[in-house]
């Protein structure tokens, strides 16, 4: 993949969605490395208006689902219909079939709901009756959630969370970003002179994916990406401050993360090594959904980003 044709997806991307970046790369990093993500906000920060700009970049088929807590597991899978003319049931495929999803709302959904999709995730197939049924093999769900309202909802289980690759907090645009907001919305001439890139063939996607898991790492890198983790598991041993706060640590899934989306990163900004820099860029993103706070840092008013922070000043970069 050509760094001009990334560059084009990235300038269509960052002109249609304003005053997000952390937003854009984290999609971009979710796509090129092979990963789902969780995107968490107030309404009206572009999150829907995001994902389908994606897609305008991707040859694929995009879905959106709007989670209710009526949601059953076959609205997402599909069902098997009997046909009275061959005296057969057969598969009708669901919404999932698709290669970007976008999950809005994931956490209004009833739990059965969120296991089939958790499935999906994770497996890259869904269950139906007897029988499984693979999804294709370009598949990536972007999952929203609203951080306002909590009644009616049904939180993520801790298990869930862990089979996202990214969680993205995002927050209000600043008032020179709203400004632009509002000319961008009043004149709908403007979207159409946004120059769509050229669509990534599934070919070109996957050869990107690949170039990326191929960038040098150092091994002192890995070693510093293992000790970030391990950090988690045993913090007292490192602060005795940080042992108070974190309740519990990250699984291998994280180590794996941090990895493979650091790698994602340095590829996005054109280099052919992994930095201390996107190790350290990329894990509050990637530990964020991971770590379990104490009752006492929540007493303290203490947030997860303090603590990531906190870990990543700690850990000794190499």
């Amino acid at each position: 993949m050509q760094a001009q044709r990334l560059s084009q997806i990235q300038q269509y991307l960052q002109q249609m969605v304003l005053g997000q970046p952390n937003l854009v790369e984290g999609l971009l990093i979710a796509l090129f490395a092979d990963g789902h993500l969780l995107v968490e906000g107030p309404p009206g920060l572009a999150k829907t208006r995001a994902v389908k700009a994606l897609a305008d970049c991707i040859e694929g088929d995009f879905h959106r689902i709007q989670f209710t807590p009526d949601l059953l597991p076959a609205d997402l899978t599909g069902t098997d219909i009997f046909r009275q003319e061959t005296g057969q049931f057969e598969f009708q495929t669901g919404p999932l079939f698709h290669n970007l999803i976008l999950a809005d709302e994931i956490n209004r959904a009833p739990a059965k709901v969120q296991s089939a999709l958790l499935e999906a995730m994770a497996e890259g197939q869904i269950t139906v009756g007897k029988r499984s049924y693979q999804l294709p093999k370009l598949f990536l769900v972007m999952a929203t959630q609203n951080p306002i309202e909590n009644e009616g909802t049904y939180p993520l289980p801790e298990a869930q969370l862990d089979r996202f690759l990214l969680h993205l907090s995002l927050d209000y645009p600043d008032a020179e970003t709203e400004l632009q907001i509002l000319a961008l919305s009043r004149n709908e001439a403007l979207h159409s002179e946004l120059a769509q890139p050229q669509p990534l063939t599934e070919a070109e996607l996957f050869s990107a994916r690949e170039q990326a898991l191929k960038l040098y790492m150092a091994p002192q890198l890995e070693q510093y990406i293992v000790a970030l983790v391990m950090a988690t598991r045993r913090p007292a041993q490192l602060d005795e401050q940080l042992g108070q706060w974190l309740q519990w640590g990250v699984s291998p899934r994280a180590s794996i993360a941090l990895e493979r989306c650091a790698r994602a990163r340095a590829w996005i900004h054109g280099r052919d090594y992994v930095s201390p820099e996107d190790v350290q860029a990329v894990a509050p993103n990637v530990l964020r959904h991971r770590i379990l706070l104490s009752y006492q840092a929540e007493a303290e008013g203490i947030d997860k980003d303090q603590v990531i922070q906190r870990l990543l000043q700690l850990v000794a970069v190499p």
